[in-house]
């Protein structure tokens, strides 16, 4: 296949994704302002504007009124008051139709950030994947932010970041918010590098995110010793490092052991990803069934879907008598792993060799998705918020 040819089909490529997502922005649009109580009201602001708007501001629930804005509810039978009179209820956290929603538009996202690198001509090496690993730490503890935010609204003070600012570190916004802070960075970084200031981009690039990481951690921990809405659990972030590690581990040695053809594709980077699946699992166990025995305070409550409904069938399978000892995020931890080695097999050797970029964007998301969500969870225990 000729290069001019290629350089065709990649052209086409890019096209045929603009299209798709001009004309995706186009129907959500045109019906928002043809059919807006249908398209804009049961579906934009019920499942993404709705839910940040109720979240960001401490309600139980958000209505959409006929005439339009948004109605914030503080008592949970209002909100059902709202819902069985027909009325538009938004909730604060995830849903199936929004989590669903937002991974394709990660895939499209994923597919323009694939596009771009190959026109930037970067990021087909594995130290692309090392120096990116602060930003995924850094999304979760930004979110945590935000619920540190939440915390100080319920103490009677006024957050760092108010609403509607804040809705910019509240799902789905905070991808975008993340996503375009890491993309100025690996900018920035490799300009440094193209003008001969560093050698290398990738310590730059990890030292930026480890920059933002730090700001983030460093002003939780702030909070925590000049407030007291926020406290801080040392006991909980050892122990979720400690049993993540420690499951990481026997997973790594047990995939080495019997079926070491998983990890031939990826190395040490699959490590890397069932590690920070782990962290997500475990700080879901801690978080939902142990606080009140690490931390003397309540459980906190499930906040995606997922880690929802594996509670809520944990909680209907296993007797009371199992439960009160062992708790019914536990099965989550498993979940999480498996998941995790699964994804870490379909990565074969192949798959680099074909398409470095788009398999290393693949694994760095599949990380994300993970450690993310799982640094959140673990710094909200750790902080109690």
């Amino acid at each position: 296949m000729s290069a001019r040819f290629e350089d065709r089909l990649e052209l086409s490529a890019e096209r045929a994704w603009a299209a798709a997502v001009v004309a995706a922005s186009a129907v959500l649009v045109v019906g928002s302002v043809l059919l807006p109580r249908v398209v804009y009201d049961r579906f934009i602001w019920r499942y993404f504007w709705g839910p940040v708007a109720a979240d960001g501001q401490v309600a139980q629930c958000a209505v959409r009124p006929a005439d339009g804005g948004t109605e914030l509810l503080t008592s949970a039978s209002a909100c059902a008051d709202a819902a069985a009179a027909g009325g538009v209820v938004a909730y604060p956290g995830y849903t199936t139709v929004s989590t669903v929603s937002y991974i394709v538009i990660l895939l499209a996202m994923l597919i323009g950030v694939v596009f771009l690198l190959r026109r930037l001509d970067i990021a087909n090496e594995y130290r692309f994947f090392y120096a990116l690993f602060p930003f995924m730490l850094f999304g979760g503890a930004l979110r945590t932010v935000e619920d540190a935010g939440i915390a100080a609204l319920r103490a009677g003070v006024d957050p760092l970041i108010p609403f509607p600012w804040s809705a910019l570190i509240i799902s789905p916004f905070i991808y975008f918010t993340v996503f375009a802070v890491t993309l100025l960075c690996v900018m920035a970084a490799y300009a440094l590098e193209d003008r001969g200031i560093v050698d290398d981009y990738a310590p730059p690039l990890f030292g930026a995110g480890s920059l933002a990481l730090v700001a983030s951690v460093g002003y939780l921990t702030y909070l925590a010793v000049a407030t007291d809405y926020v406290a801080f659990y040392p006991q909980v972030v050892g122990l979720i490092l400690l049993i993540a590690s420690a499951s990481a581990a026997v997973t790594w040695k047990l995939i080495e052991r019997f079926e070491p053809s998983i990890n031939r594709g990826t190395g040490f980077v699959g490590f890397v990803i069932i590690w920070g699946h782990a962290i997500d699992g475990v700080a879901n166990v801690i978080g939902l069934d142990w606080m009140p025995t690490l931390t003397g305070t309540p459980n906190l409550v499930p906040k995606h879907v997922v880690n929802e409904l594996v509670v809520n069938v944990t909680g209907r399978v296993l007797p009371e008598s199992v439960l009160a000892v062992t708790g019914d995020a536990w099965p989550f931890l498993l979940v999480k792993l498996a998941a995790a080695t699964f994804v870490v097999w379909v990565f074969n050797g192949e798959l680099y060799e074909e398409s470095p970029r788009y398999t290393l964007l693949l694994l760095i998301t599949v990380l994300a998705v993970g450690l993310g969500p799982g640094t959140r969870d673990m710094l909200r225990a750790t902080f109690g918020v």
